[in-house]
């Protein structure tokens, strides 16, 4: 039996302006957003090529707003994906060189923080 994570969820403050960050600077599709009721708003975001999307948005966790650490994206290449962060204004600094990847690291408007990994050839 295959068990697939397709969905994580991100405790933001604002969802609107979350939604803008995640959608403009980091480059995810904005797949829903629905508001269902007075107090539950539902947006997923997914990025490019995943299988597995984020959601934010109102009612729908009680995680405080920016304390989610150790969401990690993988991609090919890690230049190429800092210049596209930087092409759309996310700061991302230096590319980190470890054993295990080439990393570069950015958090949301609310502090949940991210890194982004290409991972190395074994050898």
């Amino acid at each position: 039996m295959d068990f697939k994570l397709e969905l994580v969820c991100i405790p933001v403050g604002d969802v609107d302006s979350a939604k803008a960050f995640y959608v403009d600077k980091v480059g995810f599709v904005a797949d829903h957003d629905q508001r269902v009721n007075s107090t539950l708003r539902f947006v997923q975001l997914t990025p490019p090529g995943s299988g597995c999307s984020i959601c934010i948005g109102d009612g729908l966790t009680a995680m405080t707003p920016g304390t989610l650490e150790g969401l990690q994206l993988v991609v090919d290449d890690v230049e190429q994906a800092r210049a596209e962060f930087a092409e759309r204004g996310l700061d991302v600094g230096e590319v980190e060189e470890l054993p295990w990847g080439r990393f570069i690291y950015f958090a949301d408007p609310d502090g949940n923080k991210w890194s982004v990994q290409q991972i190395l050839p074994a050898g």
